[in-house]
């Protein structure tokens, strides 16, 4: 089977910080003019690109003289904020010789959590494209807290995907993509060369975190894959060392692991819902209501709510959980956690008497809920 990115037209391509760091000693500026090489090759092949570059914590390193990635987020927000300088330059640096702009956007879950932000960045995206640039992102790690941070540029990387509903993303590391076993320690580790992105076999084989330069490893790339899946969105891991590759992939040849998404493309709307990394609170459903979301469709009512976690308000994110504590679904509440305590197991008629009021007969509308 031909690489898929051969039909690929708006691409999401994230670089490890292994790729354009020279091991941890700053910006290797080389591999920079390389990537900037082949991407306004593509450009000229009438593909859209945006490109998710790690690498600022490790420029910052470099200049402030520091040899291990720092585990404080104060000094991790430091060394980004100096690394950023660099990185940022260095980019419109090599690109600017192939007569290409570029754009520096940094992103916190923050903005997109928040359904207005969430539209700001996704206009703004698709405006950058459209006037032939190139957005440069990352994460804006200078103000992210531990409670809204991505916490790798895959994920981040694979969010952009679903955001611009890109038609591939390709994940470039410094391994050849993801082996049956860590091929670190085992001689056995066959090198997996399709699959489809929502199997859950791959987690198993997905690894711990790599290096000490990055903070993501092969289970984050693999986890990446399957929500850029939900968009409709293919994806590729491959060695970021292998000469030209993305001009090789883009020409159909298939290099690294191809992860296919097998599911029909996801609205906008429950995209964002589905892409929603922090979630409120934990609805745990009974068996009967677990079936009228997933075979029939239906939305979820009080009455198949047993048990619920966390403090949430009307309108925000929960996840609804089957009786053995796996996520189903994911949707906007209609009732805050106070009123949900006190609807849980009524049928809809009894909530008024119950609340003294009725906002929804639902807990969660169907048409703000998304199955995972």
């Amino acid at each position: 089977m031909p690489s898929l990115l051969a039909q690929a037209r708006r691409l999401v391509i994230k670089v490890g910080s292994s790729l354009v760091t020279a091991q941890g000693q700053g910006l290797d500026h080389a591999a920079l003019a390389q990537w900037a090489e082949q991407i306004a090759e593509l450009k000229r092949r009438n593909r859209q690109v945006l490109l998710v570059s790690s690498g600022a914590v490790a420029e910052g390193m470099q200049r402030l003289g520091w040899e291990r990635r720092p585990r404080q987020l104060h000094e991790l927000q430091a060394a980004a904020a100096v690394g950023q300088m660099g990185l940022v330059q260095a980019y419109e640096s090599c690109f600017r010789t192939h007569g290409l702009h570029t754009a520096q956007i940094l992103l916190t879950h923050e903005d997109l959590a928040d359904r207005k932000r969430y539209l700001n960045a996704r206009s703004t995206l698709r405006a950058l494209l459209q006037l032939n640039t190139i957005p440069v992102i990352n994460e804006n790690d200078t103000v992210a807290t531990d409670e809204i941070k991505f916490g790798d540029n895959d994920t981040l990387a694979a969010l952009v995907t679903n955001l611009v509903e890109a038609d591939a993303l390709v994940i470039l590391t410094d391994q050849p993509g993801l082996f049956t076993r860590d091929p670190r320690r085992y001689a056995d580790a066959e090198l997996v060369r399709e699959g489809s992105a929502g199997d859950p076999a791959l987690e198993q084989m997905a690894g711990g975190a790599g290096s000490h330069i990055g903070s993501g490893g092969m289970l984050t790339k693999v986890r990446a894959a399957r929500r850029a899946a939900r968009s409709g969105a293919h994806t590729i891991i491959a060695s970021g060392r292998e000469p030209h590759v993305l001009l090789r992939l883009t020409d159909g040849e298939l290099i690294g692991t191809q992860l296919t998404a097998e599911t029909m493309t996801l609205a906008a709307r429950k995209q964002w819902l589905a892409d929603h990394l922090q979630v409120r609170g934990r609805l745990t459903l009974d068996a009967g209501a677990v079936r009228a979301l997933t075979r029939d469709g239906k939305s979820l009512l009080p009455i198949g709510v047993y048990d619920l976690a966390g403090e949430f308000e009307r309108g925000e994110v929960v996840s609804c959980l089957d009786p053995e504590g796996r996520e189903v679904a994911r949707g906007l509440v209609n009732y805050s956690s106070g009123e949900t305590r006190r609807i849980l197991r009524a049928p809809s008629h009894e909530i008024e008497a119950r609340l003294g009021y009725i906002d929804e007969p639902e807990l969660i509308h169907r048409d703000n809920l998304v199955l995972l």
